[in-house]
């Protein structure tokens, strides 16, 4: 061999050795609504995979995106089922417009409870709701259901009556239903939205996640705070998504650093879900908001308006749609 082609090729092979022990990590994007750097939990979630995934070693980065600065709220699931976003937290009911199972993930009085919502996780009906999910070219990396109230600038929202005449902002179609039903019209719009049209008389009242009351400082904006208490008619499912197409293209080590990271990221969660309602009641405390919370009475009056309203819509107009209620109800 001459002297020439030994340096080629002894060049050519250490090129290759660098670069393989230099390769650049693969890097991932997270994408959700809600104020990066504040303490909210979900973004909290979402940095918790991403540390974890850097920590590994195993030549992975996520960056993460807050306040809908990367995709808007309503056009995170399409990326995701397309590849082209990587990971989202997102209340799954804003993709119920696409799978309109996902409805049922936000629909009144199903949870009730902090501790029902824990044993919903592993339920039939979450079966069902993650198998839809899973079709569509999305994987859950970690569970979440936070608890909700409604807040109004008029006055305490107890009863059905208490709501009639007022402009809502409502989360999702299931508790819209319900609240035309009780008398109310209805504003459509994301949670990252509603401080402004609250601010601009565009809305009366809202409901939204114990979480979002904070973060987005509805306290500013309200004069009263219907909060969870022992009876919420208000829960929603908002997982950690991930693309099942970015997720197939990791190797099996990234793939199960991801899926550890995503467990951590729920007991997390878990840890914290209760602590939000009581965090949410102090500050609307502090900030000279009444708070009030329904008695079993008050709830079962709500209830009746949602299951002439919500439910009956959704188990007509949803395949398999009453199965799926009685699925949640049925959980002890």
């Amino acid at each position: 061999m001459n002297c020439n082609l030994r340096v080629l090729l002894v060049g050519a092979l250490a090129a290759a050795l660098s670069g393989s022990a230099f390769a650049a990590p693969t890097t991932l994007r997270a994408s959700h609504q809600f104020p990066g750097g504040r303490g909210d939990v979900r973004d909290e979630m979402v940095q918790i995979v991403a540390r974890d995934a850097k920590a590994a070693n195993v030549e992975l980065e996520i960056q993460v995106y807050p306040g809908a600065s990367l995709f808007k709220p309503n056009e995170q699931w399409n990326a995701l089922v397309n590849g082209q976003l990587d990971i989202s937290s997102f209340p799954l009911d804003y993709a119920s417009g696409k799978q309109r199972a996902f409805g049922a993930t936000l629909m009144p009085g199903l949870v009730r409870s902090h501790e029902r919502a824990q044993r919903m996780n592993d339920s039939p009906f979450m079966k069902d709701i993650k198998a839809q999910i899973d079709k569509a070219g999305v994987v859950v990396l970690a569970d979440a259901w936070l608890a909700g109230a409604i807040a109004s600038k008029k006055g305490c929202i107890r009863k059905p009556d208490d709501i009639k005449g007022l402009k809502v902002r409502s989360a999702g179609p299931t508790f819209a239903s319900m609240w035309q039903a009780a008398g109310a019209s209805i504003v459509s719009i994301p949670s990252n939205e509603v401080y402004n049209a609250l601010q601009t008389g565009v809305a009366d009242a809202t409901d939204t996640s114990s979480g979002s009351f904070v973060s987005f400082r509805i306290y500013e904006q309200v004069k009263c705070l219907t909060a969870p208490g022992d009876n919420a008619l208000w829960f929603m499912y908002e997982p950690v998504l991930m693309s099942k197409k970015s997720f197939t293209r990791l190797n099996k080590k990234q793939q199960e650093v991801l899926l550890q990271a995503g467990k951590k990221s729920q007991q997390f969660f878990a840890d914290k879900a209760k602590g939000l309602d009581d965090e949410m009641v102090k500050v609307f405390k502090d900030h000279n908001v009444e708070v009030v919370t329904l008695t079993p009475q008050e709830y079962d009056l709500w209830l009746k308006v949602a299951e002439k309203s919500s439910y009956a819509e959704f188990s007509k107009d949803v395949p398999n749609g009453k199965k799926l209620i009685d699925e949640a109800l049925s959980v002890k």
